[in-house]
């Protein structure tokens, strides 16, 4: 059975400076030539049996990828697996080609894979690099199996070739990383991260990392009056439910957090009462993705040894049936002292994530981003490719496209507000869970957590419709995605969104 946690190891690249060269080649067991959609004569010669690969491409259809697929006469017989591609383009455009190459060298024994990038700029050059690393880093790592024989990796070590200047790929390393500890936490069968599991698995990861561990029991959590996720976890037969807190501090000092995460951690999700069916339960294993998310970008933060303070906030559950579980029509008092009406007992991930933004905004950080598997409408709005957002600061919709276009984990920005409150209006209590409606359910449980957010925080929802995409998505070759780490990094490093909530 595997660990909880990912093996630590990870596939070394090392980078050959100059020339493209027959003993640049030597070690390399496939290689991935990345043109140009017009290549230059010239650019040929600066290839090892360049004239020959000319002539072979000359024979395919213009925009097959890959664009060429032969052997290098030499000690290795090494595959070369070449493709065109546009230069200037965006970045999901990048890493969907880098993907679907690095697929097309993988199809036999694991080894050295080899990345040239040829006849661009340095920008471009550099872009398409990154993009290669990345979908390689993605498709060397294995998702766990329960197999007598399990799946050897597919990629034993990474080579740059023919580069001018040695490039930095630190974040792409840590983004990775992080990546994979999300796809591999939200791949685990339920029977091995359950609640109390997962708990373990994160003291472990803190252990290992430095940060600071502390678990909130339903016990304590009755104490504190979490009434919201305390609802949604009577259903268990046990008190393994939990709300974990990790915090990295660099400097090891004890300040207050610059940034929170917030994660839904449903480990596996019947619907409660309101039973789902069969199809619709099958993988609800995975509707923890949003905390697997939460965890692997505060690792990736970690890796990088940003200069923040960032607390993780995990809510983990499940969402069970039985005598004991939750139902329509119950009124509960959340850990902010508002009341809430529940309707559908499904809809149990803007419950729990009540009580942990609470938790989380009463710290009193720069900026709280909570991810989660939260409704269904953001698929039916958005299909699986992006993902949807929420704020409460209407003006920064802009930074957050920008922020997907840049990482490539694209995401559309929804409104929330007052006027959606409406729909919400309980006679009983303060108010709804949601509505029995069937409209607009993402945004009415976007309005509904923005209630929950004190001493005006600014705030970000993400709801994960990315999270599982079939044939995998940008440069992750799995259906299940770790879709938001790439994002949130692209969002606090590029845009800076954490100087604008100060």
């Amino acid at each position: 059975m595997p660990d909880t946690l990912p093996p630590s190891s990870v596939v070394r690249c090392t980078q050959h400076l100059g020339k493209l060269d027959s003993k640049a080649l030597e070690p390399v067991d496939q290689l991935l030539l990345i043109l140009p959609e017009r290549i230059p004569t010239a650019l040929w010669k600066r290839i090892p049996q360049g004239a020959r690969m000319q002539a072979l491409m000359r024979k395919r259809t213009k925009g097959d990828l890959p664009a060429l697929q032969t052997r290098l006469a030499n000690k290795r017989q090494t595959l070369v697996v070449a493709g065109r591609v546009k230069a200037g383009g965006d970045a999901f455009a990048r890493l969907t080609f880098a993907r679907r190459l690095v697929g097309a060298a993988l199809g036999e024994k694991a080894g050295c894979l080899g990345i040239a990038v040829l006849g661009f700029d340095d920008e471009n050059t550099r872009d398409l690099a990154e993009a290669a690393v990345a979908a390689a880093l993605a498709a060397s790592f294995n998702l766990p199996e329960f197999k007598a024989k399990p799946t050897p990796s597919r990629i034993r070590s990474l080579r740059l070739l023919g580069l001018a200047e040695r490039l930095d790929l630190s974040r792409t390393y840590a983004e990775a990383r992080g990546n994979n500890l999300a796809r591999w936490l939200t791949a685990l069968p339920p029977n091995v991260l359950d609640a109390t599991g997962y708990a373990g698995a994160l003291k472990e990861l803190a252990d290992e990392q430095g940060w600071q561990y502390k678990r909130y029991s339903t016990k304590e959590l009755e104490k504190m009056g979490a009434g919201a996720f305390l609802a949604v976890a009577q259903g268990n037969d046990n008190d393994s439910a939990s709300i974990v807190r990790l915090r990295y501090r660099p400097d090891k000092a004890s300040t207050g957090p610059d940034l929170s995460l917030v994660g839904k951690g449903i480990i596996f999700d019947t619907g409660g009462t309101n039973l789902k069916p069969f199809l619709s339960m099958l993988d609800m294993h995975g509707d923890m993705g949003g905390s697997a998310v939460a965890v692997g970008t505060l690792l990736a933060m970690s890796e990088l040894k940003l200069p923040l303070a960032v607390d993780c906030w995990l809510a983990i559950t499940e969402n069970r049936t039985g005598p004991n579980a939750y139902k329509s029509q119950d009124v509960i008092t959340a850990l902010n002292g508002k009341t809430i009406q529940t309707i559908h007992t499904d809809a149990e991930g803007r419950m729990v994530l009540a009580d942990t933004l609470t938790m989380a905004t009463r710290e009193e950080p720069g900026l709280v981003i909570d991810y989660a598997t939260l409704t269904g409408a953001v698929i039916n709005a958005l299909t699986t490719r992006y993902s949807g957002v929420f704020t409460n600061h209407a003006d920064w919709h802009p930074r957050l496209k920008r922020a997907g276009r840049a990482s490539g984990e694209r995401v559309w920005p929804f409104p929330i507000g007052d006027e959606f409150l409406e729909d919400l209006k309980s006679d009983t209590a303060d108010i709804q869970q949601c509505s029995a409606k069937p409209l607009g359910d993402h945004i009415l449980a976007g309005s509904f957590m923005a209630e929950f957010i004190e001493k005006d925080t600014p705030w970000v929802h993400v709801d994960l419709a990315a999270s599982h995409h079939k044939g995998g998505l940008a440069h992750v070759p799995t259906e299940v995605t770790g879709f938001g780490v790439r994002f949130t990094l692209s969002l606090v490093l590029d845009e800076k969104i954490l100087e604008d909530s100060e």
